[in-house]
């Protein structure tokens, strides 16, 4: 009896990973699939995509950057903060 309802639990468990697997889509990194060659640190609209509520920079598993774009990002947002043309953080 017990046994029974431990299987039943682990299905409907592993049933349940298969949907939020299922739900996930691939990200592909914005900047290849537009070819932007340059990423500028005085566009400020464009970056604060990249950056969360808190003003941390997001990482590239969630942005989906490649990892080239990612650092360029990375680069430009810290140039930004220094001139003060994005805050280091936020409330």
């Amino acid at each position: 009896m017990a046994r029974k309802k431990a299987r039943e639990e682990r299905n409907l468990k592993d049933s349940k990973q298969n949907l939020l697997n299922l739900k996930q889509r691939k990200r592909y990194c914005y900047f290849c699939k537009e070819n932007i060659d340059n990423i500028d640190y005085k566009d400020v609209s464009m970056l604060r995509k990249f950056v969360s509520d808190k003003s941390k920079i997001r990482p590239k598993r969630s942005t989906g950057n490649c990892a080239q774009h990612q650092s360029m990002i990375a680069k430009a947002i810290k140039r930004a903060r220094e001139i003060a043309l994005m805050p280091y953080f936020s409330r």
